[in-house]
């Protein structure tokens, strides 16, 4: 009696819903009478068909619906349901391959949507702008990024009907400055996404310097044709991305000196020569993230002048800043106190000595990549003062089990762990932080070759784990992976690759115990035709990588991909394609899969 009533009471209550599998789609919206949020991203396929159901049973309340990466429908489902759904706010459409200008005919019925994302539809023309711009006069958020076929014709139209425009993406797409001109006149317009557009120059810059006051946030990246006089031009923001722009140079940070209110400024990939990054630091006060991954030039003096200046400073990038020392870390750890995210991959600044300068003195990290640094463990002992640290990188490094111990002793907050390829973990270490971090979501133990079952054993009192990583692991087998299994209830993600001692018995414990399973690598793993099909027995599995799998016969590949009816993506050998049966390959494609094959040695 009170599973019924609880059973009436969630009904009633729910407002959003996600689902795995089309075909659940009729028996959820007769459950669901309330239900205003769509989500079907995960499901492989959705016809036609399915969008008519939706629309009929759900139309009049919906509000939001997902169907981005989904193959399967068409115009005809699309229209329809712009025709009955009309309380739509929002609806996501990105890589959905069969939209084109035709289905946007029908969306400008929807005169009260507001968020619409396109990103990768590229059979969208500027006619099918045209029909959005006619009827969807409320649009907010509009997202475009790599739609190739559009120009500036139908960015004009846009710019011209839709006056309550903020956001708008415009990424990887063929617009030109003339194009901007016409978005620089969106009174509202808060962020724009340039990222990759190559006909994009100075010119552009200066219509947005002109018309544009209210743009806070703007992305250049990438943007060849971006040079300094186009930067010096610029309006005040808050958020700037000027990343890999080759002919930004110290010109255009001229005016940086002067107090401006930017926030956010990412320089991934600059050279920095004289005094350019002292003008950053002497006019950007107010900065709360900083990225300079990848950049040349950066040094000790200047992040010193850098740090002392963002009393701010929240997030600080300085991936593969090669020229910075131990001198840097010293700065950070006595002027950046409230700092959250550092990243410091593959910085010759990072080692055992230094690094508990930063642990002593930002007791508010929550984001730390050292991965690829200069650390045995020893400089792990302090990290204990970072209670609040949920993410930590320590891939590559030289770690052992006794610095692995620190973490299980003081990281109590840690959601996830990233230990790939440190050889020298072992089960002790893994047994400690299982011990001390039971809030993980996240670990990658890919080989860290001297663990074992008795990891897994650890491993399966992670309740709340999500994703595990244990490629290359031999020491690891079936017992082991059936130990996770029955533990990790809530596992999503696995990669066992090149785990040689796996095969059908841990397949078979997958199949039964984590019914929620939706990626997977076995790639060169023992197993055969029943491990096989226990994968396809999956009823959520949506993305396999199956290369090298030599005990598994072409019939067995091809039935049990078929009986996998929620899969999106599968890699392949070329010749495991090429020796499919008749017709396997098109099922699969016209269900929304996408096959990768490849060539690869078996080593």
């Amino acid at each position: 009696m009170v599973c019924r009533t609880f059973y009436k009471l969630e009904c009633s209550v729910r407002r959003r819903l996600q689902l795995l599998r089309a075909e659940l789609l009729p028996q959820a919206l007769d459950r669901y009478e309330r239900l205003e949020e769509l989500d079907l991203t995960c499901c492989a396929g959705v016809t036609d068909e399915n969008l008519i159901h939706v629309a009929d049973k759900a139309g009049k309340r919906l509000a939001a619906i997902y169907l981005n990466r989904i193959c399967g429908f068409t115009s005809t489902g699309l229209r329809y349901l712009s025709q009955h759904c009309l309380s739509l706010v929002e609806m996501d459409l990105s890589y959905c391959s069969y939209v084109e200008d035709d289905g946007l005919l029908g969306l400008a019925r929807l005169n009260r949507i507001e968020k619409l994302k396109l990103t990768g539809c590229i059979r969208v023309t500027d006619m099918g702008l045209e029909s959005l711009a006619a009827g969807c006069h409320r649009l907010k958020t509009l997202v475009l990024k790599g739609c190739v076929a559009i120009t500036d014709a139908g960015i004009k139209l846009v710019a011209a009907r839709s006056e309550e425009l903020m956001i708008l993406d415009l990424s990887f797409t063929e617009v030109t400055d003339e194009g901007v001109k016409y978005v620089s006149e969106l009174k509202a317009l808060r962020t724009l996404n340039l990222m990759g557009c190559n006909n994009v120059g100075d010119r552009a810059l200066s219509y947005l310097q002109e018309n544009c006051k209210s743009l806070v946030d703007l992305d250049v990246s990438r943007c060849q044709n971006v040079s300094s006089v186009g930067i010096a031009a610029l309006p005040t923001l808050l958020t700037l991305h000027l990343c890999h722009c080759s002919q930004v140079t110290e010109d255009a940070f001229l005016d940086f000196e002067k107090p401006n209110g930017i926030q956010t400024l990412r320089l991934d990939g600059c050279e920095f020569t004289h005094d350019s990054l002292d003008r950053v630091a002497a006019g950007c006060q107010e900065l709360k993230e900083l990225s300079l991954c990848k950049s040349r030039g950066v040094t000790d003096k200047r992040i010193d002048r850098l740090i002392t200046s963002c009393k701010f400073l929240k997030k600080l990038d300085l991936t593969c800043c090669f020229d910075v020392t131990e001198i840097s870390l010293l700065s950070i750890a006595r002027s950046s106190t409230s700092i959250k995210s550092l990243k410091l991959e593959s910085s010759l600044m990072v080692t055992d000595n230094s690094l508990p300068m930063v642990f002593e003195s930002c007791h508010l990290l929550e984001e730390l990549d050292v991965t690829d640094c200069n650390l045995t463990g020893a400089g792990l002992e302090p990290i204990g003062n970072c209670v609040l640290l949920r993410v930590l990188k320590l891939a590559f490094c030289n770690i052992s089990d006794y610095g692995i111990f620190f973490v299980g002793a003081g990281c109590h907050k840690l959601m996830e762990l990233d230990l790939y390829r440190c050889r020298s973990v072992g089960d002790a270490g893994v047994i400690s932080v299982v011990n001390g971090c039971q809030d993980l979501r996240v670990l990658n133990l890919s080989y860290c070759s001297r663990i074992s079952d008795a990891s897994m054993t650890a491993i399966a009192r992670l309740s709340k784990l999500s994703q595990l990583e244990i490629r290359g692991c031999t020491l690891v087998t079936s017992d082991g992976l059936t130990q996770v299994a029955a533990g990790c209830k809530r596992l999503v993600e696995l990669d066992i690759k090149r785990c040689t001692r796996i095969g059908d018995p841990g397949l078979l414990a997958l199949e039964h115990l984590c019914p929620d399973l939706r990626q997977i690598n076995v790639s060169y793993c023992p197993l055969t035709n029943n491990g096989m099909m226990a994968l396809a027995k999956l009823g959520c599995m949506q993305n396999m990588k199956l290369v090298h799998l030599k005990n598994v016969s072409m019939e067995c590949f091809g039935n049990a991909l078929l009986n996998c009816g929620s899969l999106k993506k599968v890699k392949l050998l070329s010749y495991v394609k090429q020796s499919l049966a008749a017709g396997v390959v098109e099922q699969l494609e016209n269900r929304g899969c996408r096959l990768r094959c490849m060539d690869k040695p078996d080593s």
